[in-house]
């Protein structure tokens, strides 16, 4: 990493903003975090009395040196992201932003901003996780950002009580983002990861797919390359037919889980809902 990678970082980060119609900057006064917590409950919806986050411990992280940052429109708070410090680099820890900018592509200028406070920082890794289930987040996260799954974790974070998390098993991948790999670099220029069902070749198989009926079906894992399906719209499903739900959680923790476990790569996903992983390559630690 050298100051020509940190410069092109942060006039991508920059753009990205300016076409997100946000400012993205650090946060430092404790009036800062008050308003960054309100944007975690109205994201979360947290029961009353056990935040996500408080005020003081967001202070405590701002004021060691960690990554606190909102996000503004219009002299507004309407999204915030905290990260610190870890051993793979910087650890992402929770991001959220308000309905009203969603799907204005602030997310991706929040991490693109992320990118270039940790490059000028001399740290070249991030780390994250998400919900494996989550169609919409597995695609941003390893197709737009590039960023590669290194660890699937079983109920993370075991019972939570926010409405986003509730009734249903914290599974969570964790994710790796090498800052000056080719899939970072492409991402800050507009270049997403992309793979298809197509490239995976003719020794390919089905390792999770959906039946008729949208139950999963487990499949075969003995292919060079394995393709395992995720619902569209879990978080729907979760409402309307919560067993439906569990049944897809334990069916990707047994073959997606399953396979990186045995040190398989997940090389990318696809755009309708596929994981692709290449057991012809162990994942790297």
């Amino acid at each position: 990493m050298n100051g020509t990678d940190a410069a092109a970082a942060a006039a991508a980060a920059d753009l990205a903003a300016h076409r997100a119609g946000v400012t993205v900057t650090q946060l430092h006064g404790l009036d800062e975090m008050l308003a960054a917590c309100k944007v975690l409950d109205r994201v979360w919806r947290p029961v009353p009395g056990n935040p996500l986050i408080t005020p003081e411990l967001l202070r405590v992280f701002a004021h060691s040196g960690s990554y606190v940052v909102g996000v503004h429109q219009d002299g507004r708070m309407v999204g915030f992201c905290l990260g610190f410090l870890a051993t793979a680099g910087l650890h992402s820890h929770i991001a959220g932003v308000d309905d009203s900018v969603r799907g204005r592509n602030v997310g991706f200028a929040v991490k693109l901003h992320q990118r270039a406070w940790a490059l000028a920082r001399g740290i070249t890794a991030v780390t994250w996780t998400f919900d494996p289930l989550i169609s919409r987040n597995a695609y941003f996260n390893l197709a737009k950002l590039g960023a590669a799954p290194s660890e699937y974790l079983a109920d993370f974070y075991g019972a939570m009580q926010d409405e986003v998390n509730a009734g249903t098993e914290t599974d969570r991948l964790m994710v790796r983002w090498e800052l000056t790999g080719r899939h970072a670099v492409g991402s800050a220029a507009g270049t997403p990861h992309i793979v298809t069902v197509d490239e995976a070749g003719a020794h390919a198989v089905v390792g999770l797919d959906a039946k008729p009926d949208g139950r999963p079906a487990v499949g075969r894992r003995d292919g060079d390359t394995v393709l395992v399906r995720i619902p569209t719209e879990i978080e729907t499903v979760r409402r309307t037919d919560p067993p439906l739900a569990r049944e897809w959680r334990y069916a990707l923790r047994e073959v997606l889980g399953g396979l990186m476990a045995e040190g398989h790569t997940v090389t990318g996903f696809t755009r309708d809902g596929w994981y692709v992983i290449d057991k012809r390559q162990e994942r790297q630690a």
